[in-house]
């Protein structure tokens, strides 16, 4: 791979008509170009009213905040960082990396995407890379790699306190069917594998029996909770000492449930789902499926409660775990529901979508990661969620909160016209948020949403380049806010189709407030 080109004037977002994929370059733009074309891009930018700068701008101190959430979590913590309003709301590139030279009908899976200070870290098939950020990276320039035995197959998107997460990884790559059966914990500040394991398999279907031959697996799932990296492999779930690396805990699924996924953060639920068919019986379908949800001691193991999902539910997946909320499909393919569990796992609250009124997304890859939820915020004592997208006369959107307690609604706040907001997370107990602008010439905008006070509070203003236009789309892509940056990362590159011999694709792209930390 070879890097990609000097980005190209901000463009707006795509809108719901424009929303297909950017135009490659057709010649190669020399490296030694890039400090001159950009300071061309910059002037232009500057006169139009863009805002895409790259580099410049005074280091900032990190806000008392930021400091007091940083010193309470240890490396045991799961990450929760507070994200302070800039110095600056000019927006400036703050990490670029891309590629021109993937051969036609080729396919790059690159699952999970992760930020520290100073390293943005990236999974690339069978590989791990840590990119210093701040910097123009090439391919050869990491500041780490860290080769696997076999293709990544499950990831977390969870970061303990001090820079670490869990990947999930196949025995092999020679063997299309090699199982994925391996974990290993690593540190994303130096690419250091802290420790690695492999742990048991099961069938897939009915019946928690164990994998033989070449047969289908059930996927795994990877998960970080206090102290515990947790993996479920469909006939139980292994609890791993986060530091050690040893087993603290093992629990077997018993038939006719099995453990398909574990969402984590501030405690540890694990998703069973249950089959009502004969085990024997292989051609089954979703209304022989049920679904369980158990909140588990990340010390021990030890079941705390268990909540049984009604008939009906076709999926279910957990956003938060602690306060407990469910996503859940009843009767279709789509989230329908979202369920507030009080702290003995009893329904306090059922929030209806109200038939496609509100969207609430979780993803849907080949890696099971169930408490991946990107436009779901829990925070608060509230869900924040995103109404449809309106199309009639302007483009507009809002995001509305719902009170856990009740289901009652909360805080509204309103896009306005020719823009759309989506939730990325919380912040405290503010809403972080990504403000697109739809109208080709207001910049787009990372926002917090204060619910006590009502305002929006913008933190940088930004455009993007042509290249960089569908990175926005959160279903498609890993949109991750950390140390006062916002970063846009594909899941999977595809090559050049049809007859174009080359093509520029953007693989993430960062931005950050000109007044920002530099690291």
């Amino acid at each position: 791979m070879s890097f990609g080109p000097p980005p190209s004037m901000p463009q707006p977002p795509p809108t719901a008509e424009t929303r297909e994929g950017a135009p490659g370059r057709k010649a190669r733009k020399a490296r030694k170009a890039l400090t001159g074309l950009l300071a061309v891009v910059v002037a232009a930018a500057l006169g139009t009213g863009g805002w895409l700068l790259w580099g410049g701008g005074n280091g900032k101190s990190a806000s008392q905040d930021v400091k007091r959430a940083t010193e309470a979590q240890g490396p045991l913590d799961v990450r929760e960082t507070v994200e302070n309003q800039p110095a600056s709301t000019v927006g400036e590139m703050a990490f670029r990396f891309s590629v021109d030279d993937m051969n036609p009908g080729e396919r790059v899976e690159m699952p999970g995407m992760w930020a520290t200070d100073r390293i943005l870290a990236k999974g690339i098939n069978k590989t791990l890379v840590g990119m210093r950020i701040g910097t123009d990276v090439a391919p050869g320039e990491e500041e780490w790699r860290l080769g696997l035995d076999g293709p990544i197959c499950g990831y977390t998107r969870h970061v303990t306190g001090d820079n670490r997460t869990a990947v999930l990884f196949r025995a092999n790559d020679r063997e299309e069917d090699a199982f994925c059966n391996q974990v290993a914990f690593v540190d994303l500040d130096d690419g250091r594998l802290v420790w690695e394991d492999r742990f048991s398999y099961s069938a897939a279907g009915p019946g928690t029996g164990f994998a033989t031959g070449n047969g289908s697996q059930d996927r795994p799932s990877v998960t970080l909770a206090p102290g515990t990296v947790a993996v479920t492999w469909g006939g139980g779930t292994i609890g791993y000492d986060m530091a050690k690396g040893t087993s603290r805990w093992t629990t077997r699924a018993t038939d006719p449930c099995q453990d398909i996924g574990a969402a984590g953060g501030r405690a540890l639920v694990i998703r069973q789902m249950c089959w009502s068919t004969d085990k024997s019986v292989q051609d089954t379908s979703w209304q022989d499926v049920g679904y369980k949800v158990r909140k588990v001691d990340p010390d021990t193991g030890r079941t705390l409660w268990t909540y049984t999902a009604a008939e009906g539910i076709r999926d279910l997946n957990v956003p938060s775990t602690e306060p407990p909320v469910l996503a859940v499909a009843g009767g279709d393919t789509e989230i329908t529901d979202l369920l507030s569990l009080d702290d003995k796992g009893r329904n306090r609250a059922t929030i209806s979508l109200r038939n496609g009124a509100y969207v609430a997304d979780c993803s849907y890859t080949d890696y099971l990661v169930i408490d991946d939820c990107p436009t779901i915020a829990v925070g608060a004592g509230q869900v924040f969620i995103r109404s449809k997208d309106q199309l009639e006369k302007q483009v507009s959107n809002w995001i509305i909160g719902f009170d856990l307690e009740t289901g009652n609604t909360t805080k509204k706040f309103d896009s306005g016209p020719e823009s759309l907001l989506q939730p990325v997370r919380m912040s405290g107990d503010r809403l972080l948020a990504l403000r697109l602008s739809n109208d080709h010439i207001s910049p787009n905008a990372l926002v917090a949403l204060d619910p006590d006070t009502d305002k929006e509070i913008p933190y940088f203003y930004f455009g993007l380049p042509a290249e960089a236009q569908t990175m926005t789309l959160m279903n498609e892509n890993d949109i991750v806010v950390q140390n006062g940056r916002i970063f846009f990362g594909v899941r999977s590159a595809n090559g050049p189709s049809g007859e174009q011999k080359k093509q520029w694709l953007y693989l993430v792209l960062g931005i950050g407030s000109s007044a920002a930390e530099k690291p």
